[in-house]
């Protein structure tokens, strides 16, 4: 009787870890001798080599986080963007408990919406809320006019910039319109874009920080979104460029790659998947409907049911990390907010083949 595919591909995953092992065991030795032998040092310090090795790795999966110090909220204020609901409403009323000045940018402030009446109950000079739509240039230079007005000291300037405001759907390439697209693209990534610009000179005044929203399938690529990995590519591409040139202005730019937090945050629903499917599969050509046919289509829906449904149900990785961006000293570059599958799994799509990637996780 033939194993089961999932058994056999467990079974083979289990012999590569044995291998790997076994090679490590035998074949790193033998290595790092003609290597030292090359070098001209005494072949008895590779096993002490092997031991700092093993140390090391030991300290690095094992060690929690090193104390790198915090800087005052006070007097310091932050912009963060997409404030209505999720993380930007959380991380508003978390950065306004620390002692932060908050400026909450709400896209729906204008038609009280419920995150910002919530954010305006607080009847606080240290919570302001604005409307801030992240694709209306409009919107974004009243924004920074508000903000410079409103700061306790413009001369300090701003301290934070938290872009992350975003959104998301799904939808295979066929099924995925060209407008699709750039919807989601102009959202997160030329919103993140414009309101960076925007703001940047009141960054830079104040050596601050900027702080992007990106995400895991901003590092590796997933069937089904395409539309919301491009975006998220290209938030990765820009932060990683606006780091390089805000070193010399003493700005720290961070990227967060959180996991599935959709259960936690609710960016996306089962009803929303059952309507975007209703409405990919009717706007869809006979010839794409006929060759993917109803059954294959199904599936992928249902599929992204369950990836509604999964996933972390509480915000607390993703606050943590934006927090630890905005207050730490010494920020990190990036940060992955995820549970145990999703992050090996980052790491096996972003560093193995991508030939044997695919093939464990297709």
């Amino acid at each position: 009787m033939a194993l089961p595919a999932v058994s056999l591909r467990t079974a083979l995953l289990v012999l590569l870890s044995l291998g790997l092992t076994l090679a490590l065991g035998f074949l790193l030795p033998q290595a790092l001798k003609l290597l030292f032998t090359f070098l001209g040092f005494p072949c008895d310090n590779a096993s002490h080599a092997i031991v700092l090795l093993y140390f090391a790795l030991m300290l690095l999966v094992a060690m929690p986080s090193l104390p790198r110090g915090t800087v005052p909220a006070e007097g310091k204020a932050v912009l963060i963007t997409g404030c209505d609901s999720g993380f930007g409403l959380a991380l508003a009323k978390h950065l306004h408990k620390l002692g932060f000045t908050v400026f909450a940018g709400c896209l729906l402030k204008d038609k009280n919406g419920e995150g910002a009446q919530e954010l305006e109950s607080f009847h606080c000079n240290r919570m302001k809320v604005l409307q801030l739509n992240v694709c209306s240039e409009e919107d974004v230079t009243q924004a920074v006019e508000f903000v410079k007005k409103n700061l306790e000291d413009p001369e300090k300037g701003l301290w934070g910039l938290v872009n992350n405001a975003g959104m998301s759907t799904f939808g295979e390439v066929e099924f995925t319109s060209i407008d699709t697209y750039k919807q989601i693209a102009e959202v997160n990534l030329w919103g993140t874009i414009r309101v960076t610009k925007a703001f940047l000179p009141l960054i830079r005044q104040s050596k601050g920080r900027v702080v992007c929203m990106a995400s895991m399938f901003g590092r590796m690529g997933c069937p089904s979104r395409s539309s919301y990995c491009v975006s998220k590519y290209g938030v990765e591409a820009f932060s990683d460029c606006l780091r390089q040139e805000m070193y010399k202005w003493g700005v720290r730019v961070s990227i967060i790659e959180p996991g599935n937090f959709v259960a936690a945050t609710g960016i996306i629903t089962k009803e929303g998947v059952e309507r975007r499917g209703q409405d990919m599969w009717e706007q869809a050509s006979d010839a794409i409907r006929a060759d993917y046919g109803k059954a294959n289509f199904a599936h992928q829906v249902a599929r992204m049911k369950a990836f509604v449904s999964s996933g972390v149900k509480h915000m607390n990785p993703v606050i943590n990390a934006l927090t630890d961006a905005l207050s730490s000293k010494y920020p990190y570059t990036r940060y992955n907010p995820m549970d145990n599958y999703y992050w090996i799994k980052v790491q096996v799509m972003s560093h193995l083949p991508a030939a044997i990637a695919d093939w464990i996780y297709s």
